[in-house]
């Protein structure tokens, strides 16, 4: 009831934003008449939960949507117009590396109110991060194509993810993964990486990317040992998220996957890739292999976002909602 409550306020308040010709703040924006007509096209529906995979050597983020079978299908590929610093994973506060990991994204982490448009926070660090002592915090995704240990969209295609990730919890979601990579994890890639220092933990992170290309699900994540596990069922009715991160890992097996192999129109849906345009600035000559993530620096001064406000009870939104509510004269 609530996502429909919601849903109907989101709805009329853009009815009165037409009639009266008023400009709604970018995280109540409808999604545009083109995000939907996609959506339709590739039977996917905006209440369907979302995933999203970041690639910094490429500067992609993509959108993954569940569909009605369980398996997620690529609705967009966004070009990430800033990140700083190497490949690699972000050590401490400062060094201006964004993260790579295993990230967990809850409706509390996200911005409405940010300084670069919009922002959601990855969660870094997360525990595989805590137990190896790494430090910072306030680590987006966002707008305004700066960074300074972000991950920089430009503003259109970050009200679009934005959007996507606001109906999704809307609409029952909890919280949606991101897998942040240093790049595409084939085989190939990972040959010319095997001189980095962070080789080993990439072949930790080539894990998921291996299981999620076979699969299309998310595979599960825990953390014990002061390493990921990925892919593990534990005995008994032990929760993955509640392991000590540096106890000993309980005894687990490693989940069969169950390869996707779509066929006729559900095929054609799942080989589609739609890349939206936008810059990338940063070029390969100016990616390095990671080395300069192990020596701090100085980060540049940029303002903090705000801390979102109106989270003590339903989250992010509730200042948004509360006022169109009001508009409407349906808040209580």
């Amino acid at each position: 009831m609530r996502g429909i409550y919601v849903g109907i306020l989101i709805t009329a308040a853009a009815l009165l934003a037409a009639c009266a010709k008023i400009e709604l703040a970018p995280h109540l924006k409808p999604l545009s008449k083109e995000t939907m007509m996609l959506l339709g096209r590739k039977d996917m529906r905006i209440d369907q939960p979302i995933f999203v995979r970041i690639f910094k050597e490429e500067s992609e983020l993509e959108i993954w949507k569940q569909r009605d079978d369980g398996r997620f299908y690529h609705f967009k590929t966004y070009p990430i117009c800033n990140w700083s610093g190497d490949l690699g994973p972000k050590m401490q506060q400062g060094d201006r590396q964004a993260p790579e990991g295993f990230y967990r994204v809850t409706r509390h982490q996200m911005n409405p109110n940010s300084n670069f448009h919009l922002a959601f926070n990855l969660g870094y660090p997360n525990a595989f991060d805590r137990a190896h002592n790494r430090t910072g915090e306030f680590l987006m995704v966002h707008g305004k194509c700066k960074s300074a240990g972000c991950y920089a969209m430009t503003d259109e295609p970050m009200e679009e993810i934005y959007g996507l990730a606001r109906e999704a919890f809307i609409n029952g979601q909890e919280a949606f993964e991101v897998h942040a990579f240093p790049f595409r994890m084939t085989d190939e890639k990972m040959a010319l990486h095997k001189n980095s220092p962070h080789y080993e933990f990439w072949k930790t992170l080539k894990e998921a990317y291996d299981y999620f290309e076979l699969t299309r699900v998310p595979p599960t994540i825990a953390v014990c040992e002061k390493r990921y596990v990925v892919n593990a069922k534990f005995s008994g009715s032990i929760d993955p998220a509640k392991l000590d991160p540096v106890g000993r890992c309980p005894p687990y097996q490693k989940i069969e996957p169950e390869p996707f192999v779509p066929t006729g129109i559900d095929q054609q849906i799942a080989e589609e890739r739609i890349v939206a345009p936008g810059p990338k600035k940063r070029t390969l000559a100016s990616i390095r292999n990671g080395s300069l993530s192990l020596t701090p620096v100085t980060a540049s001064v940029m303002p903090a976002d705000p801390a979102p406000t109106g989270t003590s009870t339903t989250g992010v939104f509730v200042n948004g909602w509360s006022s169109v509510s009001r508009a409407l004269g349906l808040a209580k």
